[in-house]
């Protein structure tokens, strides 16, 4: 098997794992392990994973120019990024959460717009403008069923929408550091600089879960939040860029919602209806407006 396969595959892989996440992670939640105590586990165990690894991996010196802006990657990264998703998945449902997290490309484009002043087409205005109206759409209407644990759907989805302007921003400030350094010694440190950010807001949470008396149904799912969907999408990612160009990368951020939609429906934690369909169009259609690379785009 050729690199650019073991490439695609491992880019599928981190997709896939992305797009279980929002119904999996849904599950333990608030019964078992509630959504901030979640975000405690999520960091910590991250943590220790990156540091672990990064005791085998060449050793780096972060320049201290770099530390406020590594300190405000992982604020939004790390802290603002997760806790409003977990809590919004808690409170929606995953079909929405995996739709909103969608337009995190368009994000991207507008935080460049604003800060690196990159120019916007047509075509890339009216990206912005279908998937945001995708996104208002679920916010407004996407409470047309009744859905099992789905307390505030509103609420809940706009929280992801603010998930999804954190992580954009979070890209858009950590893309230089990524030239500096390599994914492990970002990783460990962020996540490490996360455990402090978050733990006032998260060891109330944490401390209630019984953690003797767990299922291993919420174990398993647990520890896929912490090893599969926080560090291997991470290494296969990182895998994958050295063979496939980033285009191609960010190509799969049209399959995380049909997984989500797919693995949802299926296990019958979330129902397809009209509403969701329409707004998952609209992201569909908006991202693709901006992504697309018009003629004068492509030369340079």
């Amino acid at each position: 098997m050729n690199s650019r396969v073991l490439a695609l595959l491992a880019a599928f892989g981190a997709t896939t794992i992305y797009g279980m996440n929002h119904t999996i992670a849904k599950v333990v939640m608030p019964h078992y392990i509630a959504p901030f105590g979640f975000i405690m586990l999520r960091v910590i165990g991250a943590s220790i994973l990156f540091w672990t690894v990064s005791i085998f991996s060449p050793k780096e010196t972060i320049e201290r120019r770099d530390y406020l802006r590594i300190a405000a990657a992982a604020f939004l990264g790390m802290c603002i990024n997760m806790l409003m998703f977990f809590k919004g998945l808690q409170l929606s449902t995953p079909i929405n959460s995996g739709v909103i997290v969608t337009l995190t490309p368009i994000i991207i484009l507008i935080l460049s717009a604003f800060f690196l002043k990159e120019r916007l087409t047509l075509f890339k205005f009216l990206g912005i403008l279908l998937g945001f109206t995708g996104a208002l759409l679920l916010i407004l209407y996407g409470n047309t069923t009744q859905v099992l644990n789905a307390p505030n759907i509103p609420l809940g989805n706009t929280m992801l929408l603010v998930n999804s302007i954190s992580f954009g921003a979070y890209l858009v400030i950590v893309k230089p550091l990524t030239k500096k350094y390599s994914t492990i010694t970002l990783m460990k440190w962020m996540f490490l600089i996360g455990v402090f950010y978050t733990f006032p807001v998260t060891y109330s949470e944490f401390s209630q879960v019984a953690w003797t008396s767990l299922p291993f149904e919420a174990i398993w799912r647990m520890a896929f939040v912490v090893v599969g969907t926080t560090f291997l999408t991470y290494m296969f990612n990182v895998y994958a860029l050295k063979t496939l160009p980033a285009t191609t990368i960010g190509a799969f951020t049209y399959l995380q919602p049909l997984i989500t939609i797919v693995y949802a429906v299926l296990t019958g934690n979330d129902i397809l209806d009209g509403v969701k369909i329409l707004a998952c169009l609209l992201v569909f259609v908006g991202v693709y407006l901006v992504s697309k690379k018009g003629k004068a785009e492509k030369v340079a």
